[in-house]
């Protein structure tokens, strides 16, 4: 997921407009978009989308099969989290975004929770959770919560509810990059991806833009949107460049030759590849072969992690 478009849930007036958006994911919001209020109308929108009882209209039907479609519920000791769960665990739904997790027994608690409703509803595919980590608690345990349970597919930063109780700004770079690489280094742990939180600068595309091209440089996968026109940035910046997908197919091909022969170091471009090289090399050609920037006859090992993102 290289672009993941936050809408409120309250808003099913932008359901079709984010749909069509070229964002990578959709993610409904029953958090902090939605006031107290408007919680429960904002569940009856959500429940008409996902539950597959009524047919929205044809060109919604083949973006919802095309994006990854994710709730963010509320956190899992609010008053909120049940009936979130009961809007949003059906046929259509891909993720529930867990916000503010702070310990894997969060996680074990919410897979218990969902795994009940997709037993009572038939669901032949099991929902996945994208983690969030925006405390200091969380950010400390980020690897016990990626490897709590095989439904957790990535962590997700929360920049402000981690850093405004602590006087950190936002936009400093030093701390941003210091969890940015403590996130992806715990995801890395459990072989799962990190995402990127929000950029609340809406304005400024070019300081969105630079901060993106950090948070790749961290290893991250992609990262939230929440406007419409951070996608193509946020699309552009974390897509493998023709360049590194060039190299990465020469890697792989060089390392099925290779490795047959029992060598498991050489040279691909004048750069000495192993096995951390190779891993990546196929994870990129994974990567580009999705975005469908490959020949479907290239020699790409797909990932069998069954903890992959849709």
């Amino acid at each position: 997921m290289r672009s993941k478009l936050f809408v409120p849930a309250s808003r099913p007036e932008w359901y079709g407009k984010a749909l069509a958006s070229a964002a990578d994911a959709i993610s409904f919001d029953l958090e902090d978009a939605v006031a107290p209020e408007r919680k429960a109308a904002a569940r009856a929108e959500l429940k008409r989308l996902l539950d597959g009882r009524v047919d929205p209209p044809a060109d919604w039907r083949a973006a919802m099969r095309a994006k990854t479609l994710i709730v963010r519920v509320n956190a899992i000791d609010s008053a909120h989290f049940a009936s979130d769960l009961q809007a949003a665990v059906w046929p259509a739904l891909h993720l529930v975004n867990l916000p503010k997790v702070e310990s894997p027994d969060t996680i074990r608690a919410a897979v218990e929770a969902m795994a009940k409703l997709e037993s009572e509803r038939g669901l032949s595919r099991a929902v996945g959770i994208l983690a969030n980590i925006e405390s200091a608690r969380g950010l400390r345990l980020a690897a016990e919560i990626a490897a709590a349970h095989p439904r957790v597919v990535g962590l997700q930063i929360g920049y402000g509810d981690l850093f405004s109780p602590l006087g950190i700004a936002l936009a400093e770079p030093s701390a941003t990059q210091a969890v940015r690489l403590a996130v992806r280094l715990a995801a890395g742990e459990a072989g799962i991806d990190a995402y990127d939180g929000a950029f609340v600068d809406i304005a400024d595309l070019d300081a969105f833009r630079r901060d993106s091209l950090a948070a790749r440089c961290m290893g991250l996968a992609g990262r939230s949107c929440i406007h419409p026109s951070q996608i193509a940035a946020a699309n552009e910046v974390f897509r493998p460049s023709e360049a590194e997908v060039a190299h990465a197919a020469r890697v792989v091909k060089a390392a099925d030759e290779q490795l047959a022969r029992g060598v498991g170091a050489f040279s691909v471009d004048g750069r000495l590849v192993d096995g951390p090289f190779i891993t990546r090399a196929r994870q990129l050609m994974a990567l580009a072969r999705r975005l469908g920037m490959t020949d479907p006859s290239d020699n790409v090992t797909p990932s069998t992690d069954p903890r992959a993102t849709p």
